[in-house]
């Protein structure tokens, strides 16, 4: 009877606090007259977001059940395209076996280069952390950095990598860096960590400056008593912004590679080597105007990304939690 009387009580005051909620909720016009500020700001951000967000998403979803060559009406075709991707499509697989493997090495890699020479630099003079920060970053900001990396794993014997290896003996003969099959996907990822330290790297700068220093006396008289336990319990939770900011950047970057493959290795590949979903998308949508394809793979790449930026806000809410 004590349990029954107990779950009886739960349920009469759950139902009083929904009549509560119910008499305070406020009518749209109400709510509009109270916030009304509030949504005129927000406003030119929505507008922002759903035309260049919501509604391409939708377009995409949209043409990926069409057969659509840009010249012509698109004209419905259902799951046509994903068939043909799944079913038929060998390259797909392809790129999308080298846009994982891409995206599991070089995300976490560049991630934790991004943090660790964040925190790095962060401990130096101000003048020295301005002038490190500015040669970390600056690779991002050069589009001739590729062709630097053409020169280093250039297949001749006056490319760096082969003339190195050649002084030493190691080598008898140049090799085909950038051409063969069995390098081409590893010069690909060196050169894209080495490229890493963009957005993300700023925004670890940006975080490590934002904790009080005040905190990490307050916690050595709490009984802290190493950079280790320092970072795990005070630096890691106050900047849990930039780890989620950091994490979709890295995200975004490991899956979208495209320009790097193109200069590098060519478009396309040989045997496909460094082929990429995004270089299978502009195959498709640039050049064979199969527009229909190229926004179902855009789709299926979409999901990938979406599965993945959710596992890793998993993980990066373990790492920073409380």
């Amino acid at each position: 009877m004590n349990r029954m009387a107990v779950i009886s009580e739960n349920f009469r005051i759950k139902r009083a606090m929904r009549e509560e909620n119910r008499k305070n909720r406020l009518t749209w016009k109400q709510d509009f007259k109270k916030h009304g500020p509030l949504y005129l700001m927000m406003a030119p951000y929505f507008f922002l977001y759903m035309l260049f967000f919501i509604v391409p998403i939708l377009l995409a979803v949209w043409l990926s059940l069409t057969d659509y060559n840009i010249f012509q009406s698109p004209g419905f075709v259902g799951l046509k395209n994903y068939i043909a991707i799944l079913a038929e499509d060998d390259i797909f697989y392809i790129a999308l076996k080298n846009t994982l493997v891409f995206a599991v090495i070089t995300g976490p890699v560049s991630y934790l280069l991004c943090f660790f020479v964040a925190w790095l630099i962060n401990e130096m003079g101000n003048k020295l952390r301005v002038f490190l920060t500015c040669v970390f970053y600056a690779p991002t900001l050069a589009s001739s950095v590729f062709f630097v990396w053409q020169f280093i794993f250039s297949g001749d014997s006056y490319g760096l990598i082969n003339s190195f290896l050649m002084k030493l003996g190691l080598l008898e003969e140049p090799i085909q860096w950038l051409a063969d099959v069995r390098f081409s996907l590893m010069v690909l990822i060196i050169a894209q960590i080495w490229t890493s330290l963009g957005t993300s790297f700023l925004a670890f700068i940006a975080g490590f400056k934002s904790v009080d220093p005040a905190l990490y006396e307050a916690a050595d008289i709490d009984g802290v008593r190493n950079r280790y336990q320092e970072l795990i319990y005070i630096t890691l939770p106050i900047m849990k912004p930039q780890l989620f900011f950091s994490a979709i950047m890295q995200i975004a970057a490991s899956f979208s590679v495209s320009t790097i493959s193109q200069t590098l290795l060519g478009f396309p590949s040989v045997k496909y080597a460094g082929h990429t979903l995004v270089l299978h998308i502009q195959d498709y949508g640039m050049i064979k105007f199969e527009m229909g394809y190229a926004c179902g793979v855009a789709v299926i790449l979409f999901v990938i990304m979406y599965v993945a930026k959710k596992l890793v806000d998993k993980l990066v809410g373990l790492l920073a939690s409380d």
